[in-house]
């Protein structure tokens, strides 16, 4: 598992990298999640490498992620007083994309579903 966690790690570090060195605005670790889907999808390792179990082994303790940003809300609660109508905006269009996002898909796969059992 510490293998897996290695490769994790290290994609994540990659990613920083990059986007430090081209001054990119997106986060280092999201760019270290595309480039590890990347090699994943070229590479394609057996269900039982040490990476998926390092992957299973965190998403068992996923709850515990959501801590520092509990911390992080409850630290900034004044600003949230401060602030409603941004926040609560922010909220309710970030809710909204959420939505059509999960529509469009589910219309987009049911419809090749259904295509493809008309053929």
């Amino acid at each position: 598992m510490i293998n897996g966690l290695l490769w994790l790690l290290g994609f994540q570090l990659v990613g920083e990298v990059v986007v430090r060195s081209l001054g990119l605005t997106i986060p280092g670790p999201v760019v270290g999640m595309v480039l590890l889907f990347l090699v994943l999808q070229v590479r394609r390792p057996p269900a039982s490498a040490n990476l998926f179990r390092a992957a299973d082994g965190l998403l068992k303790h996923l709850q515990l992620l959501f801590i520092p940003a509990g911390v992080g809300v409850v630290t900034l609660l004044h600003v949230v007083g401060e602030q409603p109508v941004p926040i609560v905006g922010a909220l309710l269009l970030s809710w909204l994309a959420g939505i059509a996002a999960v529509g469009w898909l589910t219309t987009l796969l049911l419809g090749s579903v259904a295509e493809r059992g008309a053929r």
